[in-house]
């Protein structure tokens, strides 16, 4: 399920509540001030299980009492990897990768330099390496980069030499070519302005053998992220490949019979906005997806994909509720899997669930509308493929909102923003069928229940390409 329809109950409470903010005037935005006119709902009134508010609510009046709070799930999500049977760690297990695949994969093995660098003195500088004090004869042949090492120079003696290339044996310094000149007779001279007449510092623009590292010496730790200096430091040291933590595997499937995959939507059916958007957000998360499928409102095709699916992630849309057609549950409860989080106190998203299939496997089923999956994509996939992956957690920072947000009575609100400067400005259209907001923001705000005021200090929790992370790769 996914964009403008949802199903019996799917997010029943999202649409009364949220879609009623996305369109609140711009006087209430700007005023910042909480909307507490919203009561518990004591009308008895059932809800997508079908119980009555004070039935799911023990009195207390909340409509989601026994979900889990959005910090909470996600410390669930982050922490579930490490109590399964395979690994203490959580981490997938480490595997050989070529340099040319690693890229924002995190190290299993310190790297430890397999040779001095540099491994020979070379010339810092294009010039002359030099013998002695100056005036000096030069040899005819130069020594270029790459080449095999030089006759040793004589005291007085001096050879064109190319930045990189490996110096002679006995060379003193090597000489800067706008700091020489030679005579009419070929020989050289000194000339800077800073340096006495005929003469040279002895080691001058020379890097030694070993000034970067020693052999042995290690250079990064375990659970370092290979960057691209990470990746040119390891080839320089001497790797052709890393031992490294793999991307985990993800598999999507994408549930309703009432999705198009082109074309304008018609005739009850709808567009599918969530098979182009997860795949890539996944892949931005350090996944390695390995496919997308679209499945019906089928239980037995559902059943069949999940129990003949190896990925380390499956990731379902839709189906999270209690309607006719939301098989996830059902299919959960038939293969055994153990449900780890079953409901989120979030807005949009709060039917989203986490369940461990079988250990090893982790099922995130995210709530059919478009931003409602992305919020669950957030809250639980994100810490989860985080800690398959090895990857540290981001450092939480917070920016005060340019204009006030409107709370849920009761849960966390999900809210994309724009940064500018030092403020973040909330955007309109976020309601759970809504990606307008979204497809603008950089980053999603953390609102409290009952709202957040404008200059309030708000947690954010960045978008991959808006970050810039090293996670971000869309093929």
């Amino acid at each position: 399920m996914t964009a403008h329809g949802t199903r019996a109950g799917e997010d029943a409470d999202d649409l009364d509540v949220e879609e009623a903010l996305a369109l609140v005037n711009t006087r209430d935005h700007r005023s910042g001030r909480p909307d507490h006119s919203r009561r518990p709902d004591h009308s008895g009134r059932p809800d997508h299980s079908g119980r009555s508010a004070g039935e799911r609510g023990g009195g207390t009046g909340h409509p989601h009492h026994r979900d889990t709070a959005w910090a909470d799930a996600r410390a669930v999500a982050e922490h579930a990897p490490r109590h399964g049977a395979r690994s203490r760690t959580g981490f997938l297990t480490p595997v050989p990768v070529p340099l040319g695949s690693a890229l924002g994969l995190t190290l299993a093995a310190p790297l430890t330099a397999l040779t001095d660098l540099p491994s020979f003195d070379t010339s810092a500088m294009d010039g002359w390496a030099v013998s002695g004090p100056g005036p000096w004869d030069v040899r005819e042949q130069g020594v270029l980069a790459g080449h095999a090492e030089h006759a040793p120079l004589t005291d007085g003696e001096a050879v064109r030499i190319a930045t990189g290339a490996r110096v002679p044996p006995d060379t003193t310094a090597v000489l800067r070519s706008e700091r020489g000149r030679t005579d009419d007779k070929g020989r050289l001279h000194a000339t800077a302005a800073d340096r006495p007449p005929h003469t040279v510092s002895h080691g001058q623009d020379i890097r030694p053998r070993g000034q970067e590292c020693r052999s042995g010496d290690q250079l990064l730790p375990v659970g370092t992220l290979v960057t691209p200096p990470v990746l040119g430091m390891a080839a320089a040291a001497g790797y052709d490949t890393l031992m490294a933590v793999p991307r985990p595997r993800a598999a999507v499937f994408v549930l309703g019979d009432e999705l198009l995959g082109e074309g304008l939507p018609h005739d009850g059916l709808i567009r599918d906005a969530l098979g182009p958007l997860l795949p890539p957000w996944l892949r931005a998360l350090g996944a390695e997806v390995t496919e997308v499928r679209r499945i019906g409102d089928d239980e037995q095709a559902l059943h069949d994909a999940i129990t003949g699916c190896d990925a380390d992630l499956v990731v379902t849309t839709g189906g999270t509720a209690a309607g006719p057609v939301d098989h996830v549950h059902p299919t959960l409860r038939r293969i055994g899997a153990e449900l780890l989080v079953d409901g989120v106190q979030v807005r949009p998203g709060h039917p989203m669930l986490l369940a461990r299939v079988r250990d090893g496997q982790y099922l995130v089923g995210l709530p059919g509308n478009p931003l409602a999956a992305v919020s669950g994509l957030l809250t639980l996939a994100e810490p989860l493929l985080r800690t398959l992956a090895a990857r540290p957690a981001p450092e939480p920072y917070a920016l005060p909102l340019r204009d006030g947000v409107q709370g849920h009575p009761y849960d966390t609100r999900l809210i994309p923003v724009a940064l500018r400067g030092d403020r973040a400005v909330p955007l309109l259209y976020n309601g759970p069928a809504m990606l307008r907001g979204v497809a603008a923001a950089d980053a999603l705000a953390v609102v409290p229940p009952g709202g957040s005021g404008p200059g309030t200090e708000t947690e954010l929790l960045d978008l991959p390409w808006a970050s810039g992370g090293i996670g971000v790769c869309f093929t």
